[in-house]
């Protein structure tokens, strides 16, 4: 036991006159602590746009909502049912109801091209035709201004993400659909969901302006519970009438998001990787100085007594300080840019435009710490062993 205290407090003597001597390198520890903080304001400013991109498209379902596409699509857009499908699927077992009827929503999915306010480039925005239900279908949609669009007219109301993002989504705007103009009526909100980047409109009257006649491209059903899914999934799976593909809402909106979401994160890592070998050479570089610096302390130490494991195990602490202080600048700098960061980018499944939030979360800023230790473990390990390797007399000589 008294030789571990020895050890510790030989370390602990060792790594105070490291630290000490920082003011006499703090250039070499000044951009040690700057290319650290890159790495780490880079890799979590990246992977925030995924993990806020997955959380908007995985607020859009609950478990006891579903979505009825066509057997073999992959997403609304080469979908397709008719009326008379559309009214099975909605009478199918498990359907939650309500005195008007079943709470499910046949709906029709088109794109309209408008201008980005940020850029003034037209850019996808997804129009969407619902029926009475869609507002019962869908978990937590309030309108935060103006109204809702009256049914059987040429009105739209739009999600607030698309508000913000897309010039002439603010109540008392217009679209442009086909020839004529339809007035914007009202803005809502989803939660955070995928339905704020969207315009809604009554389907009959999108059918009659894209001449779809009674066609739809997906159903939204509310269930009586998340355990009725199985139910309901097979009942309209055996149902020979019908040739479909059930999901929940839920497992649908994570399928729309694992594209992106996997391009994002391996474009993040690999940018980070590369950023952080040139940290890493930062590291060394500044862990190199400190030994160059204190090679006669060093050696002193050494003569009196001190350990070749206390030097390494003193190098490597001072190293890994910096390094987190790196990543603590870092995550925080990443965190005050990015989180809740507003953008849009493009859908690959339906080819339109989603409004989301970039989200810096505390897994995140975990990660980001992890790749800062790691950094700071890579750099100060080679110029520790060299330190413990210093021959004792030829230290004693250095000025």
């Amino acid at each position: 036991m008294a030789g571990l205290l020895n050890w510790f407090s030989q370390v602990g003597a060792i790594a105070k006159f490291g630290l000490m001597s920082i003011p006499q390198r703090r250039g070499a520890v000044s951009a040690t602590i700057i290319g650290i903080a890159g790495v780490v304001l880079v890799l979590v400013g990246v992977l925030s746009i995924a993990a806020g991109f997955r959380r908007t498209m995985l607020a859009s379902g609950s478990p006891d909502a579903a979505i009825v596409l066509r057997s073999g699509a992959d997403s609304e857009m080469v979908s397709g049912f008719g009326r008379n499908e559309a009214r099975l699927i909605a009478d199918a077992p498990g359907v939650a109801r309500n005195a008007a009827g079943p709470l499910a929503s046949a709906e029709l999915f088109v794109i309209i091209n408008l201008p980005k306010r940020s850029t003034h480039t037209d850019a996808n925005v997804p129009l969407r035709g619902v029926e009475a239900a869609a507002l019962a279908v869908r978990d937590h949609l309030t309108l935060t201004a103006g109204r809702m669009f009256a049914w059987g007219r040429n009105e739209v109301v739009v999600g607030a993400g698309a508000a913000r993002e897309f010039a002439g989504l603010e109540v008392g705007g217009t679209i442009k659909v086909g020839r004529e103009s339809w007035p914007v009526v009202g803005v809502f909100t989803a939660n955070g969901g995928v339905a704020e980047s969207e315009i809604w409109t009554d389907a009959r009257v999108l059918q009659d302006a894209y001449h779809r006649g009674d066609s739809f491209q997906s159903v939204y059903a509310r269930l009586n519970s998340a355990a009725a899914f199985a139910q309901f999934k097979d009942a309209l799976t055996s149902n020979p009438q019908l040739s479909v593909k059930v999901l929940r809402q839920s497992e649908h909106y994570a399928e729309q998001s694992e594209a992106i979401t996997r391009l994002i994160t391996t474009l993040g890592f690999l940018i980070a990787f590369l950023m952080a070998i040139g940290a890493v050479f930062g590291a060394l570089n500044t862990m190199y100085s400190a030994v160059a610096v204190r090679t006669r302390e060093i050696g002193t130490l050494r003569a009196l007594g001190f350990g070749n494991g206390a030097v390494i195990a003193a190098l490597m602490i001072e190293s890994l300080l910096l390094a987190l202080l790196g990543g603590t600048v870092g995550g925080g700098l990443a965190y005050l840019a990015f989180n809740n960061l507003h953008a849009a980018t493009m859908n690959w499944q339906s080819f339109s435009q989603v409004a989301f939030a970039f989200a810096v979360t505390p897994q995140l800023l975990l990660q980001g710490v992890v790749w800062a230790t790691l950094i700071g473990l890579i750099g100060g390990l080679l110029p520790a062993i060299r330190a413990a390797r210093l021959p004792i007399a030829a230290a004693l000589r250095e000025y």
